[in-house]
């Protein structure tokens, strides 16, 4: 599939600023995700595709996996069209399912192990799901659930795929506190889901028919951090194209033989997109990390040496402030990734200087993007770095600058609403016409846009400035005033680590803001401090955006990707005046 001529007539003045101009446009398959790991497996059977604790599988070798999950599936009834629900964190079983799921033609909704039961069951009823597959140490989430879909539950576990030694030694110790689930007619292990389908010699001319590259094939959700959560329906195409363009954009040369350190967890577009689907396109090994810990983090980086690294800000927050960095050899690294939430330029900067001084010769990049189009469909170039920009367009992508809810494009520099257009945007949202329409929009050039509801604006050059969300504007004495701009003047004193800023009701002013600061480590919530950060707010925060309130804590509340939860601060300030 080739979008050339649906961009013919559009600006694109970033292109000068791509590696090269030919990846502007980019060829996409017509097949489907499986196909992409089915393609790989048939030209390069023996090259590793999973690397886990002691375990490592082939292509070869997962593909025959995922066709027996692919089997079992269908003996426990799945059919194409329906939802299947993955409750798991980054282990083995996650990826066999996960391709299974989409061999057969059925769509994946992908959910967070760490959901509390009342999540868990909203993602099954949204979705009418009718087979889930769950984690078993949290399998007692679902003790109370009500889901009248559902009709089958498998359980699977860390350490099932390890070898028998490696197993037994699991559960002597992180499996005793692990209370394993009772198997009957509807709950089976992972083992017996599988079945006879262990020694089968399976070919793969069983699966769906006629499936299109367009169709729906992941089900991911929102946030959860502006509102009730929406289920976001995702192509086939999205993920391919989002490969795609990542191995164009993202690096000049990504290998067969190439490792992804896959932290970011499947449920999410960043650690699906890019950690795991666009490494099984391009034939790199995945190195799955089930849980992170700063600790066994940087030992990992130590042991395996990866060749690109993605996460979110507060993954190199917590890495820089462990020791167990100093040794680790950046050498052989070809990318380093951040995305999920804005990266504070301190961050970054520190980051970049520890990535140098092991001997890197990449920085590390931000990219921009949402759910909606699966995860970044923006990267800041490798050859020019703008403070403040969160990079330019993806190749066959396209932002414009648009006022809040109109079509028209602004002049550059002009503060509105980010839209975007191009083949990693969304199907629409699951059974929500409504919302559907209010962010899809054909706008008068015929193409269909996102309508984001973020605040930036873009540069004469096609470099994009994320500003806030649109629905984080507080007035405060008659003036809006976003308090994301506010947050990035408190992060860049020298003593801050992260804040966060809210908008508290004021009879007076009807809003004024209230600012939460966590200081660097080593640093201590004395006057001297308190005062100093003060009086550096008041020399670069207009008046009227000034916080009233300055709060110090030793942390700040977190969603389950790792951003600021600021609607949770909002909450716990509500309950005080009730």
């Amino acid at each position: 599939m080739n979008f050339k001529k649906e961009n013919q007539n559009l600006k694109r003045p970033w292109v000068q600023y791509y590696p090269s101009p030919s990846i502007a446009e980019l060829e996409y398959s017509d097949g489907t995700m499986y196909d992409a790991l089915r393609n790989v497996a048939l030209q390069n059977p023996n090259a590793p595709a999973i690397d886990y604790m002691c375990l490592r599988m082939s292509f070869g070798e997962l593909h025959q996996e995922v066709l027996r999950c692919a089997a079992a599936l269908k003996k426990l009834g799945a059919r194409r069209g329906d939802r299947i629900t993955v409750c798991l964190p980054n282990i083995p079983q996650t990826v066999i399912v996960f391709y299974a799921i989409l061999y057969i033609g059925a769509e994946a909704n992908m959910v967070h192990p760490l959901s509390s039961g009342n999540e868990i069951e909203f993602y099954i009823n949204t979705s009418k799901s009718t087979i889930l597959f769950m984690f078993d140490a949290f399998f007692e989430k679902l003790k109370g659930i009500r889901c009248p879909s559902l009709q089958k539950t498998v359980f699977a576990g860390a350490a099932d795929l390890l070898p028998f030694y490696m197993r037994a030694g699991f559960r002597l110790t992180q499996g005793r506190k692990i209370k394993m689930p009772q198997e009957n007619s509807s709950v089976l292990s992972w083992n017996t889901f599988l079945g006879k389908y262990k020694k089968a010699a399976l070919s793969d001319d069983f699966g769906a028919v006629g499936i299109k590259c367009t169709d729906t094939a992941v089900i991911l959700y929102s946030g959860g951090t502006t509102g009730i959560q929406k289920g976001i329906l995702l192509s086939h195409l999205n993920f391919n194209a989002l490969a795609e363009q990542t191995a164009a954009n993202g690096t000049e040369s990504i290998l067969p033989g190439d490792t992804m350190l896959a932290v970011l967890p499947m449920f999410h577009g960043f650690g699906l997109g890019v950690c795991i689907h666009t490494a099984i396109l391009k034939g790199v090994t995945i190195i799955l990390v089930p849980r992170f810990n700063a600790d066994s983090f940087a030992e990992l980086l130590r042991k395996k040496k990866p060749s690109f690294i993605a996460g979110v800000p507060t993954l190199y927050e917590a890495l820089l402030r462990n020791d167990r960095l100093k040794g680790v050899d950046f050498s052989g690294v070809k990318g380093v990734f951040s995305g999920g939430d804005t990266l504070p330029p301190d961050v970054k900067l520190r980051f970049d200087a520890v990535l140098k001084e092991r001997g890197a010769k990449v920085m590390l990049r931000e990219g921009f993007g949402l759910t909606e189009c699966v995860t970044a469909s923006a990267l800041t170039p490798a050859s020019e770095y703008r403070k403040g920009s969160v990079g330019i367009p993806y190749s066959d992508t396209f932002y414009k600058i648009t006022a809040p809810g109109e079509t028209e494009e602004l002049p550059p520099n002009t503060d509105g609403e980010i839209c975007i257009c191009g083949p990693t945007v969304m199907n629409g949202y699951l059974d929500n016409p409504e919302e559907t329409a209010k962010v899809l929009r054909i706008h008068e050039d015929g193409r269909t846009w996102l309508h984001t509801g973020d605040l930036g604006c873009m540069d004469a050059d096609g470099f994009i400035y994320f500003k806030s969300r649109l629905t984080r504007m507080v007035k405060c004495s008659g003036y809006s005033v976003y308090p994301s701009q506010v947050e990035e003047v408190i992060n860049s004193h020298e003593a801050v680590s992260i804040s966060c800023v809210i908008g508290i009701h004021d009879d007076y002013k009807m809003n004024h803001l209230k600012a939460f600061i966590v200081l660097k480590d080593g640093i201590s919530e004395t006057q001297t401090v308190r005062d100093s950060i003060q009086q550096y707010c008041k020399e670069n925060i207009a008046r009227y955006a000034m916080p009233k309130e300055f709060v110090y804590r030793e942390s700040l509340p977190l969603t389950k990707v790792g951003k600021v939860a600021y609607t949770v601060l909002e909450k716990e300030e509500l309950s005080k005046n009730v």
